[in-house]
C-alpha cells in the first residue's frame, strides 16, 4: 500500500492558470493545467501512479518484479518514478528519435534503457510499432510485466482526477477541453470526468498536421514528441470527441517558445500544439466562454532539441 506521505501522495491537485498574453483579443478564456508540478514535471505521473497500483491489486506484479514499456519518455520517467519509490525494477524501451534529457532521466530513476533506433529522428509509425514489439519480446523473461500503455485498461482512470480538478478550479465553468492525442487516456478520462458534471462540454482533439491519422489522413513522420503514434490508438473513442484539429511541428514550437516568453511558462512541444488549438476554439466561441487545456510537461526536457537549442 502507498504511503500517505511518500512522492506518491504528490501526484495531482496542480495548479490552473489563465493564459493572458497568446490569446487574441475577443476571444474566449483560455486556462491550463500546469502539470508540469507534477513530481517528474509531466501530467503521466497520474497513468503511472494508477497502472501500477492496479497491477499491484490484480496481483499481476510483486516487488523485485520488472515493469516494461515503450515509451516516448515522458510515460517512461513517470514509471521509473513510480517504481522507484515502490520497489520495482524498470526497463524503458526507448528511442533515439526523442530527446536525450529524457533518456537521462529515467536513468536517474534507475530505469534500464533499451533503444530502438529511428529515421533521421522522425517520430513514424513504424518507429512506434517496432518499440512496441520490442517491449513485448522483453516481458515475456520470468518476473517481467508489460504495461502496454495503448491497450491498458486502467490507463485512463488516473486522469478522471485531472478532470475533476478542471471542474472544480473553473468553478464550473467549462465549456470546450482540447488536448493532444497519443494513448487517447488523457484526452477520455478527462472528458468523461468533466462530462459528469456537464454533458455538454465540447470537446477537441489534436493531432500533427503531417501524420493526421485521426482525421482519416495518411500516416507520416513529425517531431512533437509524445504524441501522434502513426495509426489509430486501439482505444480511440471518436464518439467523445466533437472535433479533430491539426498542428503542424512548426506551429508547436512556435507556440511553445511563446509561451515561456510571453506568459512564463516553460513546457514542451505538444503544449504548444495544445495551445495552438485552444486558441482556434476560443475565438471561435468567443468571449465570455471558458476553453480548458494542459501544459503537458516541462520544457527542461526538450534543452537539447530544436525546440530549444537554437535560441
Amino acid at each position: 500500500m502507498l504511503s500517505n506521505n511518500s512522492i506518491i501522495s504528490a501526484i495531482g491537485n496542480t495548479p490552473l492558470v489563465e493564459l493572458k498574453k497568446v490569446v487574441p483579443a475577443n476571444a474566449a478564456r483560455i486556462v491550463a493545467k500546469l502539470e508540469w508540478a507534477n513530481p517528474t514535471g509531466s501530467m503521466k505521473d497520474r497513468t503511472a501512479k494508477t497502472v501500477i497500483e492496479n497491477a499491484e491489486k490484480k496481483g499481476w506484479i510483486k516487488p523485485g518484479d520488472t515493469v516494461v514499456e515503450y515509451t516516448a519518455g515522458t510515460t517512461g520517467i513517470s514509471l521509473a518514478l513510480v517504481c522507484a519509490a515502490l520497489g520495482y525494477k524498470f526497463h524503458a524501451v526507448f528511442s533515439d528519435a526523442f530527446s536525450n534529457e529524457k533518456r537521462v532521466t529515467m536513468k536517474a530513476f534507475g530505469a534500464r534503457v533499451t533503444d530502438v533506433i529511428s529515421d533521421n529522428k522522425k517520430i513514424t509509425e513504424k518507429l512506434i510499432k517496432e518499440m512496441i514489439e520490442t517491449s513485448r519480446k522483453l516481458s515475456e523473461q520470468e518476473n517481467h510485466w508489460w504495461a502496454d500503455q495503448l491497450n491498458n485498461v486502467d490507463a485512463e482512470e488516473g486522469y478522471y482526477p485531472l478532470g475533476d480538478e478542471i471542474w472544480k478550479q473553473t468553478e464550473g465553468k467549462t465549456d470546450a477541453f482540447v488536448h493532444a492525442v497519443s494513448t487517447t487516456h488523457s484526452l477520455h478520462g478527462v472528458t468523461k470526468a468533466l462530462q459528469k458534471h456537464n454533458k455538454n462540454i465540447a470537446v477537441y482533439a489534436v493531432e500533427p498536421e503531417e501524420s493526421a491519422v485521426l482525421s482519416g489522413r495518411p500516416t507520416g513522420s513529425h517531431k512533437i514528441e509524445g504524441i501522434g503514434i502513426g495509426f489509430i490508438p486501439p482505444m480511440w473513442q471518436p464518439n467523445l470527441v466533437n472535433e479533430i484539429i491539426t498542428v503542424s511541428t512548426e506551429e508547436a514550437m512556435t507556440m511553445a517558445r511563446r509561451l515561456a516568453k510571453e506568459e512564463g511558462i516553460f513546457a514542451g512541444t505538444s503544449t504548444g500544439a495544445n495551445v495552438v488549438a485552444a486558441i482556434r476554439v476560443a475565438e471561435k466561441l468567443g468571449a465570455g466562454k471558458t476553453v480548458a487545456t494542459i501544459i503537458v510537461d516541462s520544457g527542461m526536457r526538450y534543452l537539447s532539441t530544436a525546440l530549444y537549442n537554437s535560441l
